[in-house]
């Protein structure tokens, strides 16, 4: 089964400057599946029903992936209707890509506004954490099947997917989280974690880690006054120019190495 990716936003017409709604539908290669447009008054979960039931008259989806919080609940409403099922994800390059080939240099963003940064509940920090490299090769070796509670290794994230060698370091964050290790990687796979960002407040002494998770959402994942820490968060996202911004989040227990609690591949949208 294939997965598919969708948009549901307003324009207007460049002739009548009348507002429209218009549905893109496309799968994961690209490939147009629908496009259709209605006038403002019927942009409801019922039309998006009715056009959602014909594009699925010969093939149903594995699933729909959504990237605008604004067209996600309506999509959800109208997807129940015919038992499908809704993925809220930022990364629909195939989509977005095919929006800018059919509508041009339009008023249409791409752009998500994101929520701002909040703390993270101090009931779900760890002991400490520290920055990390793993060559893309030994991924598969030491995750895929490993007996860990909670691990997300997208198919389409994987470093042979985007054609990274297997030397490549891939950067990411390791936190040992102690007795709260398993409580924190239940809360992250409950926010989605799409990326972690490092933000600096003064170059080369000062900053802090985001988690952006979900479609809009950000936390603090730490802030810190450090030269060493600093300069080792600059390379951390020097590295994921490299990596066509592939990185990795790790929860473990201790810094034993034995046991994992949670691993997540990220990529920025």
């Amino acid at each position: 089964m294939s997965i598919w990716q969708a948009d549901f936003h307003q324009r207007s017409l460049p002739s009548t400057q009348e507002i429209i709604w218009e549905l893109i539908i496309c799968d994961s290669t690209g490939r147009l599946i629908l496009h259709s447009s209605c006038p403002q008054q019927q942009a409801t979960h019922d039309w998006l029903t009715a056009q959602l039931s014909k594009a699925t008259a010969e093939k149903i989806p594995e699933k729909i992936q959504v990237f605008r919080p604004q067209f996600l609940n309506l999509m959800a409403l109208a997807a129940d209707n015919l038992q499908l099922q809704v993925e809220a994800t930022p990364r629909t390059p195939a989509l977005k890509s095919l929006i800018k080939e059919y509508l041009g240099n339009t008023a249409i963003s791409l752009e998500v506004e994101k929520n701002p940064p909040q703390a993270l509940p101090e009931n779900l920090w760890g002991e400490n954490w520290r920055f990390g490299r793993l060559a893309a090769g030994e991924l598969i070796d030491l995750f895929g099947d490993r007996p860990i509670p909670i691990r997300h290794m997208p198919k389409d994230l994987m470093p042979i997917k985007l054609g990274l060698s297997c030397e490549i370091p891939i950067p990411g964050l390791v936190i040992y989280g102690g007795r709260k290790s398993m409580r924190l990687v239940r809360w992250l796979a409950s926010q989605n974690p799409i990326a972690i960002n490092f933000i600096p407040l003064e170059t080369a002494r000062s900053g802090g880690l985001v988690l952006e998770s979900n479609l809009c959402d950000r936390w603090i994942l730490a802030t810190f006054e450090d030269k060493e820490a600093a300069i080792s968060a600059a390379r951390f996202e020097e590295q994921k120019k490299v990596t066509q911004n592939l990185h990795f989040l790790l929860v473990q227990p201790d810094d034993s190495d034995m046991t994992f609690t949670g691993f997540w591949l990220l990529q920025n949208s």
